[in-house]
């Protein structure tokens, strides 16, 4: 296949506002994220990936982070995170583990509030058509636990395919679409590296670098990508961004401290990533 891949992991609303600073970072220090010839979305990612593609600068989604203009506001309570962690972690087998969860999703009661697409929808900023440029959304199917990836070519639209993604077991409901039921991207790998196989260069944010379970992190999975001759840049939160971002990845008292030390993160690592990224064209 060749070319360039942009992976964005999931990692809640505080992840979400890291994954900003990133992005705003590597942009602000001159590395172009619109040479990607796809981007591949999880989660948090499949909004901010969705907005990327769609045109918004990074520098936008950053500033909006700072201000306090895109926010959400998740009430995850004690007994779901528990009914979660049971489901989840009641498996050493990854295939079984991720199907537990989806049982666990299925059957619950999640928090009442608006439905899953309405609170997606104004995260997108108006966006409601598929971008021109390759956009891929990944989910899990609920029944089976596999991943999946849509895209334009698909039967979802945008909204769905990211409220599909977004679908965090037990908080929300997953979503039915095309006859099946869509829970969080996140659900079996936080970042799904894996998807960005068959391209030559890939550079992966993932605010969580491990999902919860008997599944392979970022790291494991970006290694598997390097031994395959793919060039992986991985940008997980270092000790400094883990420390502003907290414990609880859906406290809203964490957003403008993980944006900011996203940023500085990204500054202090751009000219590696410029190292990779920006020679990702210049043998065509």
């Amino acid at each position: 296949m060749g070319g360039t891949a942009l992976v964005l992991g999931g990692g809640g609303p505080v992840g979400g506002a890291w994954m900003t600073g990133v992005l705003a970072g590597l942009t602000d220090a001159g590395i172009d994220l619109d040479r990607a010839d796809v981007v591949i979305g999880t989660s948090a990612g499949a909004i901010f990936g969705s907005r990327l593609a769609c045109g918004e600068p990074p520098r936008e989604m950053y500033e909006r982070q700072l201000t306090g203009a895109d926010r959400l506001l998740m009430n995850v309570t004690a007994a779901q995170t528990l009914r979660f962690l049971w489901a989840a972690l009641g498996s050493r087998n990854p295939d079984r583990s991720v199907r537990r969860l989806g049982r666990a999703a299925l059957t619950a009661r999640p928090t009442p509030g608006a439905d899953l697409p309405d609170v997606v929808r104004p995260l997108l900023r108006g966006a409601s058509d598929w971008p021109a440029r390759a956009l891929r959304i990944a989910s899990v199917d609920a029944h089976t636990g596999q991943v999946e990836t849509f895209g334009a070519d698909s039967a979802l639209t945008l909204v769905e395919a990211v409220a599909a993604s977004c679908a965090v077991p037990l908080v929300w409901p997953p979503i039915t679409a095309s006859g099946r039921r869509w829970m969080d991207g996140g659900s079996r790998s936080t970042t799904n590296i894996r998807l960005a196989r068959g391209y030559e260069r890939v550079l992966a944010v993932a605010p969580i670098p491990s999902a919860v379970g008997p599944h392979p992190s970022a790291q494991q999975e970006a290694a598997e990508l390097a031994a395959e001759g793919v060039a992986v840049t991985l940008l997980a939160p270092d000790r400094a961004s883990r420390r502003a971002m907290g414990r609880d990845l859906t406290a809203d008292t964490h957003r403008l401290d993980a944006a900011l030390a996203g940023h500085a993160q990204a500054t202090a690592l751009a000219d590696g990533v410029a190292g990779v990224w920006h020679d990702s064209r210049s043998e065509r």
